[in-house]
């Protein structure tokens, strides 16, 4: 199963990266990317989902944001996660802030945001 979001500001990001970090699902990868407007947060799980289990999951992720169709360009960025390029090789190629990508990190997001508000001197409102 596959769920790709947005959300509104980091504090929702670490909430929905906390809750895959902490619950039984058999994550295969998460991945995080800062937009100037945003978060996109894409999660893959190993294993098919019981329908119980996924109807909780997009109840949660519904709840603190939207269904995310993706652009042509964060379609690339993130096939290219997904076959195993590495993050930072992505965030050169294709431009974009590749938060985290692969096991559940809360940790990384935290890093992003002090560090990023620490360079502006002012915490944007997605960042919050």
């Amino acid at each position: 199963m596959q769920y790709l979001y947005y959300l509104a500001n980091a504090s929702l990001t670490l909430r929905v990266v906390e809750y895959f970090s902490r619950n039984d699902f058999c994550v295969e990868f998460v991945t995080v990317i800062n937009q100037f407007d945003g978060w996109i947060i894409n999660v893959k799980t190993k294993s098919f989902v019981s329908v119980e289990k996924d109807k909780d999951i997009r109840a949660f992720l519904n709840e603190l944001g939207i269904i995310y169709s993706p652009s042509k360009l964060i379609s690339k960025v993130l096939s290219s996660l997904e076959t195993g390029q590495p993050p930072i090789n992505v965030m050169k190629c294709y431009k974009i802030a590749v938060v985290s990508h692969g096991r559940p990190q809360p940790d990384e997001i935290e890093v992003f945001r002090q560090s990023y508000i620490r360079g502006l001197g002012y915490c944007p409102q997605n960042l919050a």
